[in-house]
């Protein structure tokens, strides 16, 4: 016999009884469990009518479910209705009714708190609309925290001391094996595909070649049924998993925990001889990637640069009239591994951001307050060993080997940022005294340490100079290379003006087209023959303005005669 208080007004304070039973006895009387919780919670609502308290007509009743997970009916609907924004407060007979599961508690209350839903456990006293609840409501928690981790080093246990003894934990039984009884039995057609893959890895020394071998041959992943009889598996195999899989110790009848290798239970598929090989291989291919050894056009920074969107920025290359120029560019304006045109992302000359890359570097080598503060608590001998050191490798830079900066940029730079108007280099100070140790074998990758990295500012903008795009260094006289454009005008003007020189009685016009060119063109180019000199040379040694290039040159009005006022009508003052 329940009783259903009417639907609350809208001050109400909206509370939700939730009730629980283990087992399904006694379900079918007038007057069970459920009823008698209810009961009781509906008599406290009524206790706290004055502060507005209003039973809602929904019930939560979840007749013979176990409080041991939350795999129940009404406490779904109830956590529904919760997150619907419809109660306020639920109120429990007893804690153990809401859950038995400390951790699963722990879940519920974050639930709650996430709406401010209070909770209340009529018989216990546990109100966590009162600081004395939230106290207890946060002891409970520590217990749920505390029975969380006790329960995971006891598994932790369990599965480091089972793969001690070799045993197999589970999981995707691995391609040339079978689970019979938690063990791991060799599949002998199988097993020839496994050695098969690594024979031929081993004859091809490429991962990706290795993949398109075996796509070729028709050879596909391991074909698993689930336990509701769904099929997984039979497709081509990806290249990570062709890599996992030749670095998995299974296969030499091994089992591996916290990179501790463990004698497996299980029989090896790959005899000793050909793993070493293939591993061998394996590491020497990860040298040649980590140096770009193998690289036709190498960039320094791949894999280091990212864009102002924090997106990263990969190396691409456009070959024009037989020259090959490198970039690096956001990984969005690359569609199917070809450049496409879009307005976001950013692209940079590589060779310019290397450069600016690698003088910072040089810089910092020379920098002796950066080299003290990373030497840290070193005896002074030591920090004037470290700056001897930094100085000489300096000094050896410029001859460097490209594989050879790699394993010190690798080693010192954690990320270079491109921004709209500088360049953010992060560097790991603390990896300065081991790349200036005069042991240090630099034909070896590094690893970095993981220590903190600061963030150096460069600016430096990205310009149109000409026909190319160029990174310069903002407020400095940065040397470059002429812009072929401008000589070549240069160059043509002094023509135009041995042509008018040489054929005093030929007009403008007929000159023009003794060029090849219109009037209009022949006349703007031919005022550029009485440049400055100052300007002129400028041009030939590529130190003139940023801005000042072939076309605005050739577009620019009556140019003036003074070579004064040129020298301010094209930026050079």
């Amino acid at each position: 016999m329940r009783s259903r208080s009417s639907p609350p007004t809208a001050k109400s304070h909206r509370c939700a009884i939730y009730t629980r039973k283990s087992s399904e006895e006694g379900l079918e009387q007038d007057f069970n469990s459920l009823d008698a919780q209810r009961e009781a919670c509906e008599a406290y609502i009524k206790s706290q009518k004055s502060a507005g308290w209003v039973a809602l007509p929904t019930m939560f009743d979840d007749g013979g479910f176990s409080g041991g997970n939350m795999e129940r009916p009404a406490l779904r609907r109830l956590l529904a209705d919760i997150e619907a924004g419809r109660i306020d407060t639920v109120v429990v007979y007893k804690v153990d009714r809401l859950t038995r599961s400390l951790s699963d508690f722990a879940k519920i209350v974050d639930a709650f708190d996430s709406k401010n839903v209070s909770f209340v456990s009529v018989t216990q006293q546990f109100n966590t609309t009162t600081s004395m609840g939230r106290l207890t409501l946060n002891m409970l928690l520590s217990f749920a925290q505390f029975e969380r981790e006790v329960t995971g080093e006891r598994i932790r246990d369990k599965i480091a001391a089972s793969k001690a003894k070799g045993m197999w934990m589970g999981g995707m039984t691995p391609l040339g094996y079978d689970a019979k009884d938690r063990k791991l039995v060799i599949n002998s057609e199988e097993a020839e595909t496994v050695r098969h893959i690594f024979r031929r890895y081993l004859a091809l020394k490429s991962v990706r070649a290795l993949k398109e071998d075996l796509d070729a041959s028709g050879i596909v992943s391991k074909m698993r049924i689930c336990a509701n009889g769904t099929r997984r598996g039979g497709l081509q195999m990806a290249r990570g998993a062709l890599y996992l899989m030749l670095q998995n110790h299974i296969y030499r009848g091994q089992i591996v925990h916290k990179g501790t290798v463990h004698p497996g239970l299980h029989e090896a598929i790959i005899e000793e001889d050909l793993w070493n090989e293939v591993q061998d291989a394996l590491a020497k291919n990860r040298i040649e990637r980590a140096t770009q050894s193998r690289a036709t056009a190498p960039s320094l920074l791949a894999g280091f640069v990212y864009d102002s969107n924090g997106e990263r920025m990969v190396p691409t290359h456009a070959n024009k009239e037989g020259v090959r120029y490198r970039y690096y560019i956001s990984q969005s304006l690359i569609k199917r591994g070809r450049p496409r045109t879009t307005d976001t992302g950013a692209r940079v000359p590589a060779a310019d951001l290397e450069t600016l890359a690698e003088k910072r570097i040089q810089s910092l080598l020379k920098d002796q307050t950066a080299l003290v503060d990373a030497a840290g608590s070193s005896t002074v001998a030591a920090r004037k060993a470290l700056i001897e050191h930094a100085a000489d490798l300096e000094q050896r830079w410029p001859t460097l080997p490209f594989a050879q900066k790699r394993v010190v940029i690798h080693a010192l730079v954690a990320r270079i940022d491109v921004m709209p108007d500088s360049m953010e280099v992060g560097i790991r100070f603390a990896m300065l005294q081991q790349v200036t140790a005069p042991d240090l074998d630099l034909s070896r990758p590094l690893e970095p340490s993981a220590s903190p990295v600061t963030v150096l500012s460069i600016p430096a903008r990205v310009r149109r100079t000409g026909m190319e795009t160029r990174l310069l260094i903002e407020g400095a006289e940065e040397r470059r290379d002429p812009d072929r454009s401008l000589v070549r005008l240069l160059g043509q003007a002094r023509t135009f003006h041995d042509m008018v020189a040489r054929n005093t009685d030929m007009s403008l016009s007929e000159l023009a087209e003794a060029a090849g060119v219109t009037r209009s063109y022949f006349t703007r180019v031919f005022r550029l023959s009485f440049l400055a000199p100052r300007i002129v040379t400028a041009i030939l040694e590529g130190s003139q303005p940023v801005e000042l290039t072939a076309n605005k040159l050739k577009q620019t009005g009556m140019l003036d005669l003074l070579w004064s006022d040129q020298l301010n009508q094209l930026d050079f003052l």
